[in-house]
């Protein structure tokens, strides 16, 4: 379906089902649709004697429907909006996952920069409220949602979308000593000439929503049917495909992970990276499959 905010406007033929059935992991516990923590792994720093709390729902190994996402992020935005207004500040929240095949338009989105006819698009198409142009999310692309109050962090979004980057540039450096960088005028992380994470954000009353994408084990021909967020004389990269190609220096044994390695070890090093860029303490969540179909 095409959907232009949250008004269908008309229904055409898809690859991939509205709604695909829903993986039970460790994450979806049908028998616990409480919230529950668990102390975090990670370090994070004292902020005037105290560490601020990341609410964090790790659904990396998960194809949770983007729509689904997408109506859980903005209802997380409306309850901490209303928190703040009780009680002055609300935790942050991060949440990860990987979407089943889909294409998404920002609101900078264009008609031209999809090649394909509309009423026989390949995958389902969303048009949002976050910034930027067309992209495509998939299996083996690791999304950061970060929801949390800009209030208490920094109130900038340059500074937002920067530290977003550099998380990702740090990943690929620490992970697999692979130089990245960003281009000037443009958003995202890129690798010479590949893009391989996307960037886009929305921002309500200082609080932030969608958030990144980055191509770690993802089918890149997908991308070959848009013209990734507008942008026509670069090109769409994956980790998986440098460390295939040997760009960079990093451990030997990477040229021998399976996809399911690299991208446990490429969520590992976000979380990390994350967590000290924005000077965070995770505490685990969990949520119900029900739970987060209500959400749709």
């Amino acid at each position: 379906m095409i959907l232009l905010g949250t008004c269908c406007l008309s229904t055409i033929p898809s690859t991939t089902p509205a709604y695909p059935s829903l993986p039970l992991g460790s994450y979806f516990d049908l028998h616990k649709p409480l919230l529950y923590s668990k102390p975090s792994k990670f370090t994070s720093l004292v902020i005037n004697g105290h560490r601020r709390i990341c609410d964090l729902f790790d659904l990396h190994q998960e194809h949770v429907p983007y729509e689904v996402a997408w109506s859980w992020q903005k209802e997380i935005v409306r309850d901490k909006r209303a928190q703040i207004e009780k009680e002055g500040d609300c935790n942050d929240t991060l949440i990860v996952l990987q979407h089943p095949p889909v294409y998404t338009l920002g609101t900078a989105s264009t008609m031209e920069n999809l090649k394909f006819d509309m009423k026989n698009a390949p995958f389902n198409i969303y048009r949002t409220e976050r910034g930027g142009e067309v992209t495509y999310h998939g299996p083996g692309q690791l999304v950061m949602y970060p929801i949390i109050n800009l209030r208490t962090h920094k109130m900038d979004l340059h500074w937002y979308l920067r530290t977003l980057e550099e998380v990702v540039i740090r990943v690929l450096s620490s992970t697999f000593s692979i130089q990245a960088s960003t281009v000037e005028g443009l958003t995202g992380v890129w690798v010479g000439n590949e893009k391989l994470a996307a960037v886009g954000i929305r921002v309500s009353s200082w609080i932030t929503y969608h958030g990144l994408a980055l191509n770690v084990t993802t089918d890149l021909s997908p991308f070959k049917w848009i013209i990734p967020c507008g942008i026509r004389d670069r090109q769409v990269g994956s980790i998986k495909e440098l460390v295939r190609e040997g760009v960079g220096r990093g451990r030997a044994d990477l040229h021998h992970l399976n996809d399911a390695s690299l991208i446990h070890i490429t969520h590992e090093s976000l979380l990390e990276e994350f967590s000290q860029a924005f000077q965070l303490e995770y505490s685990y969540k969990s949520i119900s499959s029900s739970m987060l179909y209500e959400r749709k």
